[in-house]
């Protein structure tokens, strides 16, 4: 139900439809003939979509959850496991194409494929089913385990956990699939966004992981145009931005991680 009612929410209020939501309502009201309020309504909604899709605000959202966990480095200790997280596979386009398709967060499968192979000896575990509510099923993990030597991957070479539709359910249905042994080396690997909302869940579900983040999408440092790239793209990254600092809230709410932006 939790999934269900969340993704539901999320549908209605994620910025950029919210924001077309409320515009529409305005010109519900202009023509019902009220004006003065169909004016204000229609003037949030322009100037909310104007400044989201103009300006890099998702990028300023985003930073302090990247910065949250450094790109980690090689020590020369073994690592025993990788659990990689789903969500960057465009599963209906790998399906109709019968290739591997890749979204903005398929960096997590290159991952996947270069530890597999620098760590020949470490358990590999990919964690994605379906998330969505509408649409076709399709399982992430299946469509990686039908194109895994497009990454390099042996057919025996990973675990698939098929089930999770969220973070959380990654944490856990991975956990009763493969058990961690006290003195093991594990590493989450996820984009570098979603990182500090995975190490809560994760951590909280029993597991003892050091932090792997992949993908990093902001630009500290570097001055990021009003004309650099098209609206959509900067609504996306603020959608993105939105979803994550209100995951993380919820997670806290509701228990599921014991700080508000986990830290390493």
């Amino acid at each position: 139900m939790y999934f269900i009612f969340s993704k539901i929410l999320w549908l209605l209020f994620s910025p950029s439809n919210f924001l077309l939501l409320f515009m529409a309502i305005g010109w519900g009201m202009l023509l019902l003939q009220r004006q003065r309020l169909a004016r204000i309504v229609l003037t949030i909604g322009l100037f909310g979509l104007l400044g989201a899709g103009f300006f890099p605000l998702g990028d300023r959202l985003v930073q302090p959850l990247e910065r949250q966990f450094p790109a980690w480095h090689d020590d020369g200790k073994p690592v025993d496991g990788v659990i990689v997280l789903g969500g960057g596979v465009d599963v209906w386009a790998s399906a109709a194409w019968d290739t591997l398709a890749v979204n903005r967060a398929g960096s997590r499968l290159i991952a996947m494929a270069d530890l597999a192979r620098r760590y020949p000896h470490a358990k590999i575990v990919f964690s994605g089913g379906y998330g969505a509510i509408f649409g076709q099923e399709l399982s992430e993990a299946n469509q990686i385990e039908r194109h895994g030597a497009e990454l390099g991957l042996a057919p025996d070479r990973v675990l698939y956990e098929r089930a999770s539709r969220n973070t959380k359910e990654n944490a856990e249905f991975s956990k009763a699939m493969v058990p961690m042994e006290p003195n093991e080396r594990w590493l989450l690997v996820t984009s570098a966004w979603h990182m500090p909302r995975a190490m809560g869940l994760f951590r909280k579900a029993g597991w003892k992981v050091e932090a792997y983040p992949v993908g990093w999408i902001s630009m500290p440092g570097y001055k990021n145009s009003i004309l650099a790239t098209e609206a959509s793209a900067h609504l996306n990254t603020f959608d993105l931005a939105v979803r994550e600092w209100v995951g993380l809230i919820a997670a806290r709410l509701l228990g599921q991680s014991d700080d508000l932006l986990p830290k390493p």
